[in-house]
């Protein structure tokens, strides 16, 4: 387009100044963007046309990045299957009848089939890095403010992130640059020798399908090749505890979408829709005593950082499900498919903590699997550091195999 001619004129120049410079980046259908619709992949908002970038969009494109296009999502954000009633069916590129996860699934395809070097996606509960999970890709949910999050639709102003998906560490580092102006790619070394990584004891170990159990272990000794020391923790937080993401996520999001359920309740897609309505059932009371929990659970959290440099989680307990399945059963044990996908990385939405889901493997029938890697609060270059020698000495393969599917 012709939009995009002056980024092209200063690589014919040679007058490139940003670190994305030319680069064709994609964004989740509710990160505003200028004179583009922004639908947030709802039918209230399918004519919506911000007058104003998001804080990330123009993050990037000051550091000349180029617009390349919104990519579907779930509705509002608010699901972890990228099934829009609306827009369609959001496909996995390893089974096209497999979801990409969500609920930034357009980001996570996109990327994994090479229709964008990078996407940028909002996460609450882990929907950064479901997708990249489920996509073959890696995805950071950073530290709570290093990325500009206004200008985005919003679920939950107490969880949401704003994050980029990539095809590698590399990418990724360069990306994040962009956002803070802080050099990320000086610490990409091969070298981990030392690292300290906790091995949860409790909660992150507990009901995951088997074969992503054994792809962790598998993740877990490689780090330990490459001179990494796994040092067991025991994890401040129970499944009892994940009611906190369902009360602070649903009561926000009842509140910013409070005039539409007045008015349009009829508008939104059947899942949506209930959560919205369940958004009436939480008292004053219920929001503070979560929102207090919370507020105790960060520093909590950090104190693991004494121990350790970074923790090592699946990012999901399961993979990705065929389009349309809304349960999953783990270990004989069935539940809905929300609850399961998010029971991994949501915590850390709760806790602030920078979270990074890289590739680790492929399961039986070919579907990726992802690895999450946790620091402390803006301690992003310590993951960096992880998840490239990791890549590096164990996902050339993975990656060349992903790589053919665009």
């Amino acid at each position: 387009p012709l939009a995009h001619a002056p980024a092209l004129k200063k690589f014919l120049s040679n007058e490139l100044t940003g670190v994305l410079e030319g680069i064709p980046i994609s964004y989740k259908d509710n990160l505003y963007t200028k004179g583009i619709r922004t639908t947030s992949g709802s039918q209230i908002d399918a004519e919506f046309v911000p007058t104003y970038h998001a804080g990330a969009v123009d993050a990037l494109q000051r550091e000349g990045a180029v617009n390349l296009g919104k990519v579907n999502m779930h509705e509002y954000a608010f699901g972890i299957t990228s099934n829009n009633p609306f827009y369609k069916a959001v496909k996995n590129p390893w089974n096209h009848d497999y979801t990409p996860g969500g609920s930034s699934g357009g980001s996570g395809t996109a990327v994994a089939a090479g229709l964008s070097v990078a996407s940028i996606g909002t996460d609450t509960g882990g929907s950064v890095r479901i997708p990249a999970a489920a996509c073959g890709v890696v995805g950071l949910k950073a530290t709570r403010d290093l990325i500009p999050e206004n200008g985005v639709k919003n679920i939950s102003w107490s969880l949401d992130h704003v994050g980029p998906l990539t095809k590698n560490v590399d990418d990724l580092a360069i990306v994040l640059e962009a956002f803070t102006g802080t050099p990320f790619s000086n610490v990409l070394q091969n070298d981990i020798r030392g690292l300290r990584i906790g091995v949860p004891t409790n909660y992150f170990n507990e009901q995951m399908n088997e074969e992503v159990a054994f792809l962790y272990k598998k993740a877990l000794a490689d780090l330990e090749s490459l001179g990494a020391i796994l040092i067991e923790i025991d994890i401040p937080f129970t499944t009892e505890e994940l009611g906190l993401i369902y009360t602070l996520a649903i009561a926000e999001a009842g509140f910013v979408h409070e005039d539409s359920i007045n008015t349009s309740l009829d508008k939104f897609g059947d899942d949506v829709r209930a959560v919205l309505e369940a958004s009436r059932s939480f008292s004053s009371l219920d929001y503070i005593k979560a929102l207090k929990r919370k507020d105790k659970l960060t520093p909590l959290f950090e104190d693991l950082f004494n121990t350790v440099d970074v923790i090592a989680t699946p990012t999901t307990p399961d993979t990705s499900q065929k389009i349309g399945v809304n349960e999953v059963t783990i270990n004989g044990q069935t539940e809905d498919i929300f609850n399961a996908m998010i029971r991994y990385p949501s915590v850390f939405n709760l806790t602030g903590q920078p979270a990074l889901s890289i590739p680790c493997g492929l399961t039986n029938n070919a579907l990726p699997v992802g690895l999450q890697l946790v620091a402390g609060l803006y301690q992003e270059k310590t993951l960096l550091r992880a998840g490239y020698a990791y890549e590096q000495a164990f996902l050339k393969d993975f990656y060349a195999k992903r790589d053919s599917l665009s």
